[in-house]
């Protein structure tokens, strides 16, 4: 189990994001979750379509001499109960699971947007995983083509029929507490993938029991918004993960193959790290999730072609960089430092090994240097590349940690991430370049 308080302040400075330093009293924030293969597959019992939204705007009143602060909600609760077995009854089209879900963010970012120069913006975005796959049902696809069933093995966790399963998803409302005479904004997203376990916010202490909660809270009129993350595996549930963030506003964003909604428009945050979860856990501090072709055409949403490009920074000091001089397979072919000087990774003088921890190769590419070791097939719709970095003093310059420990537990830390620059600089397949 892990903890996380992530708040987005600082001063004057040019934003990416739609909500620069998350001051805007009027949040908007929402919540979606996948399975292992970024699809719904099937919506959890009583809970609708796997897509909510907290999003309100703020009335300020005089009344008897006090300040009276009143937010008006722009989302329901029905509107967020939507799902494939209620639209019938608002006179809404119900499609199969994975595409009503895509057609809920869209119309809950409609109903959320804010509109901004030069262009609209929509929700932060809670992001929920599950990495169970049950290998039998053939339900994801194999580097985006659909695939046959097959044994169950120990790389895919799965209890059995159902392990798929999308969690619980209990809302409270944003609301406004009154506390040592100041007025805060409190609202919060939880629940479990143990769908056996009834509705109570203390799953938390339940033992083997999965468990996520995201809570936000500020002062009205002042300072930013404070989330707190909370996340919990349990035996059945054994890989999970939790996301704060800022997609798109329109278009595609990294795995998934569906138009989203978002806030992004030099990300700046600060985060403080409560509790790690071990030498096994991958905790980022930024992941960057790209779209495009092995041709660098850009993603049109053709599964068997386009290719989603992750690039993880993971900041827990227990885990080992995997590339090394005798295991090349787990580099990437080239490393770029910032003057533009690249070096392969066969010369061992100059390759930044303890920089990467892994490098997995897109499972569709047709000139692989080798040695290489391909990407999972199955956990997204379509084939993925993915490079893992740790710090290191490379990253540096981009205003990435350079060090073990650095932003960890007891290192509260404000970043100011680079992250334009650097995915520059990060090496990623490209066919054109690697024809013999």
């Amino acid at each position: 189990m892990f903890e996380v308080n992530a708040t987005l302040n600082g001063e004057d400075y040019v934003s990416a994001i739609g909500d620069p330093g998350m001051k805007r009293d009027e949040l908007r924030v929402a919540i979606e979750s996948w399975n292992q293969c970024n699809e719904v597959g099937e919506e959890a019992p009583n809970m609708g379509s796997p897509r909510m939204a907290d999003c309100f705007d703020v009335n300020y009143n005089q009344l008897n001499n006090q300040k009276e602060v009143e937010l008006v909600h722009k989302v329901q609760e029905w509107e967020n109960r939507l799902g494939t077995s209620t639209s019938k009854n608002h006179h809404l089209m119900a499609e199969n699971p994975d595409i009503f879900a895509a057609w809920k963010e869209l119309y809950l970012g409609k109903k959320c947007e804010v509109l901004d120069t030069p262009k609209p913006w929509q929700f932060w975005m809670i992001m929920l995983k599950s990495g169970n796959m049950d290998t039998l049902a053939a339900v994801c696809p194999n580097n985006g083509i659909k695939a046959k069933p097959f044994p169950q093995t120990n790389q895919f966790p799965c209890f059995g029929k159902g392990c798929m399963n999308m969690p619980s998803m209990y809302h409270n409302y944003t609301k406004v507490y009154d506390e040592e005479n100041k007025k805060i904004m409190r609202g919060s997203f939880y629940g479990s993938w143990d769908l056996n376990v009834q509705h109570d916010e203390k799953l938390s202490y339940l033992n083997d029991t999965s468990y996520y909660s995201v809570t936000w809270e500020k002062e009205v009129g002042n300072g930013s918004w404070n989330f707190h993350h909370v996340l919990k595996t349990s035996s059945k549930y054994p890989w999970l993960m939790l996301y704060l963030r800022s997609d798109a506003t329109t278009g595609f964003s990294g795995g998934y193959h569906y138009e989203t909604r978002g806030m992004t428009k030099i990300v700046r945050f600060t985060l403080d790290i409560k509790k790690g979860g071990g030498p096994k856990s991958q905790f980022y501090l930024m992941d960057m999730g790209s779209c495009w072709k092995n041709n660098g055409n850009p993603c049109n949403g053709d599964v068997t072609s386009d290719v989603t490009r992750y690039s993880e920074m993971i900041i827990n000091p227990e885990v080992e960089p995997l590339c090394k001089p005798n295991h090349l397979e787990q580099c990437p072919p080239y490393h770029t430092f910032s003057n533009g000087t690249r070096v392969h990774r066969t010369d061992v003088s100059k390759f930044p090994y303890d920089a990467y921890l892994l490098y997995r190769a897109p499972g569709n590419a047709m000139y692989l240097e080798k040695p290489v070791i391909p990407s999972d097939p199955y956990s997204n719709p379509q084939p993925q590349e993915i490079l893992q970095i740790l710090p290191h003093a490379v990253w540096g310059e981009y205003g990435y940690p350079t060090k073990k420990g650095e932003g960890w537990i007891g290192d509260p830390r404000t970043w100011e991430l680079d992250v334009g620059r650097l995915s520059q600089s990060l090496y990623f397949y490209q066919a054109s370049s690697h024809v013999p």
